[in-house]
């Protein structure tokens, strides 16, 4: 079993309950990690035996461009689409974290970590 991580993914989104974050936007930053065998991809240096990288960053700037009010709701739905895609991976642990917040102070960011492990 393998971790692929792809992380730091910065995306300029307009996730939040408040209007303004909807019409501002802020600066997100995604981490994403996925548990998937990749003995076939070690032995074959074929592409098309593991997870493309590039494939999941574009999954997930999609989802990232569909705004939403919650981070648990765009999370929800970027864990839904690499696991369709990608039925090969047993587990995914993915962090959005927004920067700045507005929350009333001095925050450098909120996040929510998800994961499909039961």
């Amino acid at each position: 079993m393998s971790t692929i991580a792809i992380e730091n993914m910065e995306f300029h989104a307009f996730h939040g309950c408040f209007k303004e974050e909807q019409i501002i936007g802020n600066t997100f930053i995604v981490d994403v990690y996925m548990d998937t065998d990749t003995k076939e991809a070690e032995l074959s240096d074929n592409l098309e035996h593991t997870v493309n990288y590039a494939d999941v960053h574009a999954l997930i700037k999609k989802e990232m461009s569909t705004n939403s009010k919650l981070l648990e709701h765009v999370g929800k739905r970027i864990m839904t689409v690499i696991e369709a895609a990608y039925p090969q991976i047993d587990a995914i642990e993915l962090k959005i974290a927004k920067m700045n917040p507005p929350i009333g102070g001095k925050v450098e960011s909120v996040s929510l970590t998800l994961n499909n492990m039961e």
